[in-house]
């Protein structure tokens, strides 16, 4: 190397530093500016998506009369006479929330028992043509879930003889949810090393332990963002729900279409309903944030 190479090597860290810090105001404004827009139009989205649901939070604490003026009255007095209205007869909403629960939570914990399974085999060990298996899987969430009302309707009512029973409802958010899951725990499951795996079975452990003891606690967030986007997805549900069902296993969404009347004021006791129909959901995604953010993180970033 030359003197002058070096000293040209010398000077150009020099160059650059000045000239970064000849344009850093500019830059940092700029910055500055993106980061105070990008902020400002979050709030403003946080606002449209908030804003409904407090009218509903506050129309639902209004008396019947004044929670049908138009425009609505924003200080009207506040009464609870509308929670307690839902939770006595006639008209109780404790059955269909039970019916919603049982639904979802056993529905949920099928799904887990079965994917995590399946996309253990398409993610630690790959089946033959495993991606032909997977589109087969999402292929099933292609057809409308209208198309098929009337063959399902007619199967549960006619073959099997279980009208308005809870067991068919289960029975079919387990196979609506089972696709999105397997899809999911695969993503979640690549992640695992394969090293910890390889050792387990030279210690002698089954895949069943394997299961249970490794993958289980490690792809815990994965396990968390699974069951809850399955649970919301039961919890939701009121298409089959409302043509499947009548008054043993009626769901609270399809409670609170009940709620609708023609001949007397409603709409307080409607948002009443659906607030208490959202709170589960709500308090499930409040204590799984945690999880929920790791789990839909994972993997994102190699």
């Amino acid at each position: 190397m030359t003197a002058t190479t070096a000293v040209d090597t010398a000077k150009a860290p020099a160059d650059s530093r000045r000239e970064t810090d000849a344009v850093s105001p500019k830059g940092r404004s700029g910055r500055r500016a993106t980061t105070f827009g990008a902020g400002l139009a979050a709030w403003v989205i946080g606002v449209i998506f908030v804003v409904p649901i407090l009218y509903m939070l506050l129309t639902s604490l209004h008396a019947p009369d004044k929670a049908q003026t138009y425009p609505p009255s924003w200080t009207a007095p506040l009464t609870g006479a509308n929670y307690s209205n839902l939770f006595q007869d006639p008209g109780n909403i404790t059955p269909a929330m039970i019916n919603s629960l049982q639904a979802s939570v056993i529905s949920t914990i099928l799904v887990l028992l079965l994917a995590i399974p399946a996309a253990y085999a398409l993610a630690i060990r790959p089946v033959r043509k495993w991606t032909d298996v997977m589109f087969f899987f999402l292929s099933t969430k292609m057809l409308p879930p209208v198309a098929g009302i009337l063959p399902i309707y007619l199967f549960t009512t006619k073959v099997i003889d279980l009208p308005d029973n809870i067991v068919v409802l289960i029975i079919l958010y387990t196979s609506m949810n089972l696709p999105i899951a397997v899809w999911m725990m695969r993503s979640f499951l690549i992640e695992v090393p394969i090293a910890i795996i390889e050792a387990a079975q030279l210690d002698g452990a089954s895949t069943t332990m394997i299961l249970r003891k490794i993958i289980a606690p490690i792809a815990m967030p994965g396990i968390a963002a699974t069951s809850l986007i399955c649970f919301i997805f039961s919890w939701n549900e009121q298409l089959f729900a409302k043509v499947l069902t009548s008054v043993n296993a009626q769901t609270a969404p399809v409670f609170v279409t009940t709620l609708i009347q023609t001949e007397h004021s409603f709409l307080g006791q409607l948002c009443a309903g659906a607030v208490v129909v959202s709170l589960p959901v709500l308090l499930a995604g409040f204590a799984a944030q945690d999880k929920l953010v790791q789990g839909l993180s994972l993997g994102a970033v190699k």
